[in-house]
C-alpha cells in the first residue's frame, strides 16, 4: 500500500483516539436513588495586599521632548516609591505610550459655519504636538501606609492614580476552609432530601470543584491627570478602608440513596 493511503486509513480507522473518553456513569444497586446536588461556601479575610497604578503623563511639540520629559519624571516616581520602602520586586512597568496629538482644522470650521453655506473642503488634521505616557503597577503589602505612599508619589512627579484593588496574597488556607464548609453543607444537604423521601445516603459517589471565586469588595478608586509642572502635594487623603474580600468555593456531588 502506498504510504499516503497507508496513513490514511491509520487515521480514519482509529477516530475514537482523537475523542476524550467521557467520563462513567455513576454505578449504583437497582435498589438505590441517584442524588445530585451543589453546595457553595463563603469565608471572609481582611486583605494584606493592595495594588495600584501610578504613572505620569507629559505633552511637549516634539516626540524626544515628550520622552526624555516623561523619562526624568518616571525616575523620580520610581525613586519615591523605593524610598517609601516599597520592594524592587513590588514594582512592574505596565505600559509605556507615545502617541501624536492632532489638530482638525475641519471639526472647527463645521461647528462655526453659515448652515446654508457649501461644506467645507476636506483637509488633513495636523499633529501638534506628542503625549507620553508611563504606567507602573505597584502592590503595597502595608496597607496603613497606602495614603503616605500616594502622597509621596504625587509630590515627585506622578499625575495619574488609580487604585488600590485588594487581595489576599496566599489564598489557600481560605479556600480549604471554604472547599470543608462546602462538602459539610453538601453532605447535610444530601441528609435532608433523603429524610424528605424516607431514604438514608448509602455513600457519596463523587464530588468535583466548580470553581472558586473571588468578589471584590468596593474600594476607593482615585484618578489624578494634571499635564505640566509637578502637582504640589495635595492635602492627606482620605483613610483607605480595606474592608474584608470574600471568597468562595462551589462543589457538585452525587450521592447513592436507599431504604
Amino acid at each position: 500500500m502506498p504510504r499516503l493511503l497507508l496513513v490514511a486509513a491509520l487515521v480514519a480507522s482509529a477516530p475514537a483516539l482523537a475523542q476524550p473518553a467521557a467520563a462513567p456513569a455513576p454505578v449504583i444497586a437497582p435498589d438505590q436513588t441517584l442524588l445530585n446536588l451543589s453546595a457553595e461556601a463563603l469565608v471572609r479575610r481582611a486583605p494584606d495586599l493592595a495594588t495600584f497604578s501610578a504613572g505620569v503623563v507629559t505633552q511637549a511639540k516634539a516626540a524626544g521632548e515628550a520622552i526624555r520629559a516623561n523619562a526624568e519624571r518616571m525616575d523620580a516616581v520610581v525613586a519615591a516609591l523605593k524610598r517609601a520602602g516599597v520592594a524592587d520586586r513590588d514594582i512592574q512597568t505596565a505600559s509605556l505610550n507615545l502617541q501624536p496629538q492632532y489638530y482638525y482644522p475641519q471639526r472647527e470650521r463645521v461647528m462655526g459655519r453659515d448652515p446654508n453655506a457649501p461644506p467645507p473642503q476636506p483637509e488633513a488634521p495636523r499633529i501638534i504636538g506628542y503625549e507620553a505616557r508611563n504606567t507602573v503597577q505597584v502592590r503595597v503589602r502595608r496597607l496603613g501606609e497606602m495614603g503616605r505612599v500616594i502622597d509621596t508619589l504625587v509630590a515627585a512627579g506622578a499625575n495619574q492614580v488609580d487604585g488600590p484593588m485588594f487581595a489576599l496574597e496566599n489564598q489557600d488556607a481560605a479556600l480549604d476552609e471554604a472547599r470543608t464548609e462546602a462538602v459539610r453543607k453538601g453532605r447535610a444537604r444530601a441528609e435532608l432530601y433523603a429524610r424528605a423521601a424516607g431514604l438514608r445516603v448509602a455513600r457519596i459517589l463523587s464530588i468535583g470543584e466548580g470553581g472558586a471565586y473571588f468578589p471584590q469588595p468596593l474600594t476607593m478608586r482615585e484618578s489624578i491627570v494634571v499635564t505640566g509642572a509637578p502637582a504640589a502635594p495635595p492635602p492627606p487623603p482620605s483613610p483607605v478602608a480595606p474592608g474584608e474580600l470574600q471568597l468562595g468555593v462551589t462543589v457538585s456531588m452525587q450521592f447513592a440513596l436507599e431504604r
